[in-house]
């Protein structure tokens, strides 16, 4: 069966655009959530609880200016780009959360 059609004859699936861009989705998914959480530690590491709360609302700002550069927080066919700086993005945060504790 083709990506793009349904079970149903007739009908195309307009949720998935394949397997590859759905583990795209996946792995951005979990980028985000990880480097939300990084900001956040990193946040109180730095500052203490007032840290926390201001990294919160950066990374809701951050996922927001995201969805505004894709037009969805998980857009349906997702650059390798943008996954690739996420990535890196999500590193660099990784290891200056390790650098500091």
């Amino acid at each position: 069966m083709h990506p793009q059609q349904s079970a149903v004859p007739g009908k195309v699936n307009k949720v998935s655009a394949g397997t590859a861009s759905d583990v795209k989705t996946l792995v951005a998914a979990a980028l985000m959530t990880f480097a939300a959480g990084m900001l956040v530690l990193i946040g109180y590491l730095m500052v203490g609880v007032f840290g926390g709360i201001l990294a919160i609302i950066g990374a809701v700002l951050a996922i927001g200016w995201w969805s505004g550069i894709h037009g969805k927080v998980f857009p349906r066919d997702l650059p390798g780009k943008s996954l690739a700086g996420l990535t890196a993005v999500a590193g660099v945060l990784f290891l200056l959360a390790y650098a500091m504790s």
